[in-house]
């Protein structure tokens, strides 16, 4: 399996050679050496940070998106995908103004609101693919007649972030359809002008959909504007959020001191709350030690982010997805350390059970996967990867 590409090595090279470069110039100009950029081409080292794409882009003169934004592959028929037409449909027609929905009470859809939310915490991906379309149309159409307008307007910036564009996130879909979720999340939240704590969520889905486009610079201006305060639990729960997302961006931006600042407030705040979940953000000292293994992987620092996941319990993790998101970077760490690849695959596969989509439709995620693959030995372990390669649609021998 050795020097099978993967669709993001494949994608690199097509795009090298589409612009007439060598390997050597575009290392040259993303900073790194040509043996490396050739064994990301050849599916050999996983592309798995932000700064590295975006800087790979640069080079390339191309949008981030073009180099990750394939489509995810599978052996057939996702059931995610079923839902992923209509949702991007329902996405549309509420940009438009004609969603076409059903009017109804706030609190009717503020119980779907919830039911989806918890849907996704628990990463149960199909079920959300079905509720949302007819959420999404129902929300607007409600705004749109002016009913309950406040407590509607809330009701959909939450939804769009926490549900939508995590939805979307998770089952592989272009980060343009997030962004469209995140920016109508961030118009309803414009509309409630003296609301810092809709403010602050419709800030965070936007950083994220800027940081998947690479826009390090415009997400961190984004986190800087909400003022949520630390007056109660709830706030601090926000605010601590909002500071983890600044970390991450910090890190792919490349600044340590920002990065080292950021994450001991969201600490200082975690001691002060405990493990919460304020708009389903699922805040508190378990979630700020996997932000930190996140930010250590982002910063290419996999044997610190390794040795974090060893300070955590998982067993004290109360939300699957952040379980599932645990495992999932655990895994990367180790697949990037010397002689730990066995235990890599474990973590993977731990992760996987918990949430498949978030393992097999994720762009980094099969690169790493192929990565190891690319390793692999014909025993139990190397058993276990192919199957779970296979699972992700990526080729087998």
């Amino acid at each position: 399996m050795t020097g099978a590409y993967t669709e993001i090595g494949r994608k690199l090279r097509q795009i090298r050679h589409a612009r007439g470069k060598s390997l050597t110039v575009i290392a040259g100009l993303a900073g790194i050496s040509p043996s490396y950029l050739s064994r990301l081409e050849n599916g050999e080292r996983a592309l798995d940070r932000r700064s590295l794409i975006v800087a790979l882009a640069d080079a390339l003169e191309v949008a981030p998106m073009e180099i990750t934004g394939v489509g995810a592959v599978t052996p057939g028929p996702a059931d995610e995908d079923r839902s992923l037409i209509a949702v991007r449909m329902a996405l549309m027609s509420a940009a438009m103004n004609e969603p076409n929905g059903t009017v109804q009470p706030a609190a009717v859809l503020g119980a779907r609101v919830a039911d989806v939310l918890d849907a996704q915490r628990d990463c149960r991906h199909t079920e959300v693919g079905e509720l949302l379309p007819a959420l999404i149309r129902d929300l607007h159409t409600t705004v749109a007649a002016g009913r309950e307008e406040r407590e509607v307007l809330r009701l959909i910036a939450l939804l769009h972030v926490q549900g939508t564009e995590a939805w979307l996130t998770d089952v592989g879909a272009s980060c343009d359809l997030g962004w469209q979720a995140a920016m109508l999340a961030r118009q309803a939240a414009e509309r409630l002008e003296d609301d810092q704590m809709t403010h602050a969520v419709a800030a965070f889905g936007t950083a994220f959909a800027l940081l998947a486009a690479g826009a390090f610079d415009l997400a961190a201006t984004t986190l800087a504007v909400p003022v949520v305060g630390t007056g109660s639990d709830e706030a601090m729960q926000v605010t601590g959020m909002l500071a983890l997302t600044s970390s991450l961006v910090a890190a792919a931006s490349g600044r340590p001191a920002e990065r080292a600042a950021a994450l001991a407030e969201a600490a200082d705040l975690a001691e002060r709350t405990g493990n919460g979940n304020a708009m389903w953000f699922g805040f508190g000292p378990s979630n700020v030690g996997i932000w930190r293994m996140s930010v250590a992987l982002e910063s290419g620092e996999y044997a610190e982010a390794a040795r974090i996941a060893g300070t955590i319990d998982p067993d004290a993790i109360p939300s699957p997805t952040r379980r599932s998101h645990y495992w999932r970077e655990y895994g990367v760490a180790l697949a990037r350390l010397p002689r730990r690849h066995t235990e890599a695959v474990v973590m993977l596969r731990r992760a996987e059970r918990i949430a498949p989509a978030r393992i097999h439709r994720h762009p980094m995620m099969r690169s790493v996967i192929a990565e190891l693959l690319a390793r692999s030995r014909r025993d139990a372990v190397g058993r276990e990867l192919r199957g779970m390669a296979y699972r992700a649609g990526l080729p087998v021998q």
